[in-house]
């Protein structure tokens, strides 16, 4: 016990070294929550584009510029992509790293986003559709009101899925040299020579974070099941 004590000292008390992992999961926290704002935007955009044009055959352009983006997207390894995003396309531009994290990351889950939503939207009865449109409405009236929200309930538990692996994913931050919340456990282990408790730290405030993360989108299904009724 004394040791363990002495250990838990010499890597987060002594000099304060607790603060690379604050630092490390607040850098973590802010590019998960904005790469997945940015990965739900894109996801949406793509997934009505097309599913537009297996409907109706319209936007053949867009369709085939989305079709290069996921397969450009889902066919590389993210860290790649943030490689390449980092060293070419923001090379010249001074852009803060934080930045450069939540854009790859963003578009690198809108692609799996758009998949996950085109396949609740396809999902929707086709009978859907003509309701709305017996109704009066217009095809983005009908997709609005009716088709989206019922895809959306669909395909909510692989949302749910997608956001947590974009959690983890963000642990290779640390390769643009970003103090994410892994890359902060890894500069107390340089530091102290220990891998035991900084890397221990950092797995358990993953899994908190996902128990959490699982915790909220089980209450938000069963929410939406009970308004169901």
């Amino acid at each position: 016990m004394q040791a363990f004590i002495e250990d838990f000292r010499l890597n987060f008390i002594e000099d304060g070294r607790y603060k690379y992992i604050l630092q490390g999961l607040g850098n973590t926290l802010i590019i998960s929550l904005l790469a997945v704002l940015v990965g739900i935007a894109i996801g949406f955009l793509v997934a009505i584009i097309r599913s537009n044009h297996d409907k109706t055959g319209h936007m053949k352009v867009a369709n085939a510029l989305c079709k290069i983006y996921l397969t450009v997207m889902r066919g590389t390894p993210t860290m790649i992509q943030l490689l390449i995003i980092y060293y070419v396309i923001f090379a010249t531009v001074n852009v803060p790293k934080i930045v450069v994290a939540f854009v790859a990351f963003g578009l690198n889950s809108g692609a799996y986003v758009a998949e996950i939503v085109r396949s609740g939207i396809m999902a929707v009865d086709q009978g859907q559709f003509e309701a709305g449109r017996s109704l009066g409405l217009n095809y983005k009236q009908t997709m609005r009101y009716i088709v989206m929200p019922q895809a959306f309930k669909n395909v909510l538990p692989a949302l749910g899925n997608e956001f947590i692996v974009l959690l983890k994913e963000t642990s290779i931050s640390g390769y643009i040299g970003l103090t994410d919340l892994t890359h902060g456990g890894d500069i107390i282990r340089g530091i102290t020579y220990s891998p035991l408790l900084p890397l221990l730290a950092v797995a358990v405030i993953y899994l908190i974070l996902v128990m959490g993360l699982s915790y909220c989108m089980g209450r938000l299904e069963r929410r939406l099941r009970a308004n169901e009724r």
